[in-house]
């Protein structure tokens, strides 16, 4: 047999979800045509067949997880195994589940595809873990130095059995769970917070492009934090262009399309962009590379609740602002109290790559810009 092998599906993505075969045992197929469709964590794509032939096996169900350079189906016949695909790789629009709530969104990036270090555990409690559907990284050891027991073993096992069995968690929220764990191991966190007397906006005023713009106009006062930083080999590249990656939240969870080159464009064409990206992730018709390479991260939670938060950072960017709940405050206005609306930001920064003082004046060049007309 001549296997096919799950390709890159673009950014070194580690593994896809099995959403639906179009093909089984015995079919007969044309090169270029769609065997299967896969959820990865950025979109559902097509997977076209690289050549003609006969299907004499496939690894794997729905809902299964294959990685990349994983064997996904084989034909019959002989020849050396296939690793790339021949064709476009597609986006589907079959699953049409969520729709985008309003600007309810994070502004993020891509992840460096390096994970956690696991707990230690020598191989036979590693298989013993195994035969009783046990995680290692779940258990705390107690054993010398932290080494997990046959005895922790056993006593998760009892443990997670009277709580019955868990849902496994995919496509979105799965990638969710191993970002976070990825920043909680990488990233050094800082926050600063401040408040911004935003009464003199017109009303109508677009909240969301504000925070946008002023954002890009932070980054031109300390470019410092629009940057990407390597922790492992401590180099950090500057960028030139702001890209704005929005997060939109969904039923299925976060996803992270990208608003690029934002200091360039003009507020309308600003929102027309975060409308096609709402509109794309809501029918799940978004490429990959529409959710890559973003610099810089929002959390727009006030669009929910909370006035003040210490967002999560992605690894390779630095830094990520939080915008509360606009609230009125008596703030002082030509030296008289006053009643006005007030816009609560939060920045956090990766205290490896920038000082103090480049998050504070960032979060100070916002402020001002947020505070004209």
């Amino acid at each position: 047999m001549k296997n096919f092998k799950l390709p890159d599906l673009g950014e070194g993505l580690p593994e896809a979800e099995i959403v639906e075969w179009h093909v089984k045992v015995g079919d007969t197929v044309e090169a270029d045509q769609v065997v299967v469709s896969v959820e990865t964590a950025k979109a559902i794509v097509d997977i076209p067949s690289p050549d003609a032939g006969t299907i004499a096996k496939l690894y794997g169900e729905p809902g299964d997880i294959i990685h990349t350079g994983e064997p996904l189906l084989a034909f019959e016949g002989e020849g050396g195994d296939s690793g790339t695909v021949v064709g476009e790789l597609k986006t589907s629009g079959k699953d049409t589940k969520g729709k985008a709530g309003q600007d309810q969104f994070i502004i993020g990036a891509a992840a460096s595809s390096k994970r956690a270090r696991a707990n230690r555990a020598t191989p036979g409690v590693r298989a013993l873990a195994e035969r009783l559907g046990v995680s290692p990284e779940q258990i705390r050891g107690s054993g010398p130095g932290g080494l997990i027991t046959n005895d922790d073993v056993h006593r998760q096992a009892s443990h997670q059995k009277k709580l019955g069995d868990g849902e496994p968690i995919r496509g979105t929220r799965r990638t969710m769970a191993k970002n976070m764990a990825l920043s909680h191991a990488q990233v050094v966190p800082a926050s600063v917070f401040e408040d911004v007397d935003i009464g003199a906006w017109k009303k109508g005023t677009d909240i969301t492009m504000r925070l946008v713009q002023a954002i890009g106009t932070a980054c031109e006062a300390s470019p410092e934090l629009n940057c990407w930083f390597d922790g492992d080999n401590l180099t950090r590249r500057l960028l030139d262009e702001v890209h704005v990656g929005i997060a939109v939240d969904t039923p299925d969870g976060l996803f992270v399309p990208v608003l690029r080159d934002i200091t360039h464009r003009s507020l309308k064409d600003l929102r027309k962009g975060l409308e096609n990206l709402r509109e794309a992730v809501a029918t799940r018709k978004i490429p990959p590379q529409e959710m890559q390479g973003a610099t810089i991260t929002l959390s727009n939670f006030g669009t929910m609740t909370g006035q003040y938060a210490n967002p999560v950072i992605i690894p390779p960017q630095v830094a990520i602002i939080g915008s509360g709940c606009i609230r009125d405050k008596v703030v002082p206005v030509d030296g008289k109290p006053a009643v006005r609306p007030v816009l609560p930001l939060s920045l956090t920064f990766d205290h490896r790559a920038a000082t103090g003082g480049e998050a504070s004046r960032f979060l100070g060049a916002m402020v001002e810009a947020l505070s004209r007309p």
